[in-house]
């Protein structure tokens, strides 16, 4: 009789126990809650998460490297020209706001060429495109200390083709986060 009042008691205590509140996105109320094998999870297979832990993924503030990802983008040069254009002004200022905000952060600017010309000639023009970019960040606030430049010329391309198109994609800055 004692082990039946025990059982019941147990039962009772934790057969009982109160659920936590839950708050749900707004817009996510109708779609249940996945649930997907441990093998998918471990296997890093699509859809191996909660919707509870992708949502977490996708509201979480995104760390200064991850944020720089998408704002550290090349900019691109005329044939045989080293100055600024307009559509490259926003990239730069928007790689300066980054840098402002991360002051213990330095940036390499690689200035690159396409294959037309000189080795000579590719490597001084694309120092002359790394400095136009370094000048650029200078004049929005950035500490030149901070910058430093290195000309490829034409020695890494990104692309190989011969023909206009691709030249346009290896006349370039690429930035370096060190």
């Amino acid at each position: 009789m004692k082990r039946f009042v025990v059982l019941v008691l147990l039962v009772f205590a934790f057969g009982c126990a109160k659920r936590t509140a839950t708050t749900v996105p707004q817009g996510m109320e109708t779609q249940p809650q996945q649930k997907v094998s441990e093998g998918a999870k471990s296997a890093g297979q699509p859809g191996g998460e909660h919707v509870s832990e992708q949502i977490a993924k996708e509201t979480r503030t995104p760390t200064p490297m991850e944020e720089a990802k998408s704002i550290f983008s090349d900019i691109h040069f005329d044939f045989d020209r080293y100055n600024i254009k307009d559509d490259a002004k926003p990239v730069l200022e928007k790689i300066a706001g980054w840098l402002s905000k991360n002051r213990n952060v330095k940036v390499l600017i690689e200035g690159n060429c396409d294959e037309r010309g000189t080795i000579e000639y590719n490597l001084a023009l694309g120092e002359k495109r790394a400095k136009a970019a370094k000048d650029y960040l200078v004049s929005l606030g950035i500490s030149p200390a901070r910058i430093a430049t290195i000309s490829y010329g034409k020695e890494k391309p990104l692309c190989t083709e011969h023909n206009e198109e691709c030249w346009a994609k290896n006349r370039r800055d690429h930035f370096v986060i060190q």
